[in-house]
């Protein structure tokens, strides 16, 4: 059992002790206290927003160089920015602590998060790839059509994630009433969902935003509409 106090005096602190250990039959000794301060709470901060920096640079070279453009890379990083603040902004809303066990939930839920975005990106490549100057697809709508094609693959691997995520959850906080699971739990059921609508509704269009304006891209906007027009498509 976990007792969560505010902070207590040494002899307060004995006093607590002896109470625990008389109302559940244990040693004093066995009774162990800790104190969680500004310093400590500090070098947990500077730790994961380290680890929060390597990652994200880590994750742009790796994409870049994957997808040869900067611009996937940079669609990815506005998408994982956009899921670690809603998730935790929701932490912030609901009065939940932020302990070392949600950071790992962070961490691990910008993993997936890349994951699903990098499943949609791999599509759009492939479409983009194919268009022609024959193609009477724009660009946009060569994106739009790899978000469809991935979008089914996305919710269910999303829900196949959420699921077991929510088992844990529900057990380890309201039945085992383990703390770090539901911390880890919490993180990861939020982010999630989250990184799910951020790969589908955000990473994509943005990339669509950050390359509508290249020459190519326009050119092969306007034989688009030119070969519609031809065919009857537009009048």
């Amino acid at each position: 059992m976990r007792v969560q106090t505010e902070q207590l005096t040494p002899a307060e602190t004995d006093e607590v002790a002896i109470a625990l250990a008389e109302s559940y039959g244990v040693r004093v000794a066995d009774v162990s206290t800790s104190f969680i301060g500004a310093t400590w709470g500090g070098d947990i901060t500077r730790q994961a927003i380290i680890a929060l920096v390597v990652f994200l640079l880590l994750v742009s070279l790796v994409m870049a160089i994957y997808f040869r453009t900067w611009k996937m890379a940079a669609a990815a990083l506005v998408a994982l920015f956009h899921d670690l603040v809603v998730t935790a902004g929701l932490y912030g809303v609901l009065g939940l602590e932020i302990t070392p066990a949600a950071v790992i939930g962070f961490l691990t839920i910008l993993g997936y998060s890349l994951y699903d975005t990098v499943v949609v990106f791999d599509k759009v490549r492939e479409n983009t790839s194919e268009d022609g100057t024959e193609s009477r697809r724009t660009f946009a709508q060569s994106v739009n059509l790899a978000v469809n094609q991935t979008l089914v693959r996305s919710i269910n691997t999303s829900v196949v994630a959420v699921l077991p995520t929510a088992s844990i959850l529900f057990i380890g906080s309201l039945l085992l009433g383990a703390g770090t699971l539901r911390d880890i739990a919490l993180a990861l059921f939020i982010g999630t969902i989250v990184g799910t609508f951020s790969s589908i509704f955000l990473a994509a269009p943005l990339y669509v935003h950050l390359r509508e304006n290249e020459p190519e891209v326009k050119k092969q906007g306007l034989r688009s509409r030119v070969a519609r027009t031809e065919s009857g498509a537009v009048r």
